[in-house]
């Protein structure tokens, strides 16, 4: 089971939570890859903890659907396939529509100018061709919004949701698929916000997402 050496471990968290973060981000970038085998032992050694914050994690990402816990017999990391595309999509794209209509009445000068601050670096991140960092960005962008919501319900469904699809790229392809169309796309949400107008902005926001749906699918 290859687990990298030298990774910056977080401070001031619990080893469970940190055991968490850190067997869950070797999910989603591919350093365990879907059907491996996980070793409580050797997770609970790379991580410098006892095994039962690592059994207590892979419990939680059980139940985010990230391992299949065989009692008496194995853990593994969750399968995926192209198909599941079209599985996580839809609702995230739902769910950040909905966080977008319902922050239109909170919003502020201030905070318009920052999303669009991050947009402009999206942009630059784009013409660099850094993935990654554009990936980040475009992160920020949305979670700005459903921050904003101060809903946690919401938050916590979205975080999961957007896991597994940043899983998905991954594990299918080698750059973050982000298209410059997306830098006018959130141009759209932004413009919607500042005229508090809720349809648009739900709309804007569930086009962004379900156009990026339909390019991954484009090019299965």
């Amino acid at each position: 089971m290859p687990i990298p050496e030298g990774y910056l471990r977080p401070e001031r968290v619990s080893a469970r939570d940190r055991a968490l973060e850190q067997i869950q981000r070797w999910i989603v970038d591919g350093t365990l890859q879907p059907g491996e085998k996980l070793s409580d032992g050797a997770l609970a050694e790379a991580l410098g903890v006892s095994r039962t914050p690592v059994r207590e994690a892979l419990q939680t990402l059980e139940l985010q659907g990230f391992v299949e816990m065989h009692r008496g017999r194995d853990t593994r990391v969750t399968a995926i396939s192209r198909e599941d595309i079209r599985k996580i999509y839809p609702p995230l794209a739902s769910l950040q529509s909905l966080a977008a209509e319902l922050v239109v009445e909170s919003v502020t000068a201030e905070f318009i100018g920052q999303l669009r601050e991050v947009n402009r670096q999206f942009a630059t991140a784009l013409r660099r061709k850094s993935s990654y960092e554009a990936m980040e960005l475009d992160d920020e962008f949305h979670n700005a919004i459903v921050e904003r919501t101060n809903n946690s319900y919401i938050s916590s469904f979205i975080s999961t949701l957007q896991l597994h699809a940043r899983r998905l790229k991954y594990v299918f392809f080698e750059d973050s698929l982000l298209s410059h169309e997306s830098i006018a796309e959130h141009e759209n949400i932004l413009q919607a916000l500042e005229q508090r107008d809720a349809e648009k902005a739900a709309s804007a926001t569930r086009e962004n997402w379900l156009r990026a749906m339909h390019e991954l699918s484009r090019r299965m």
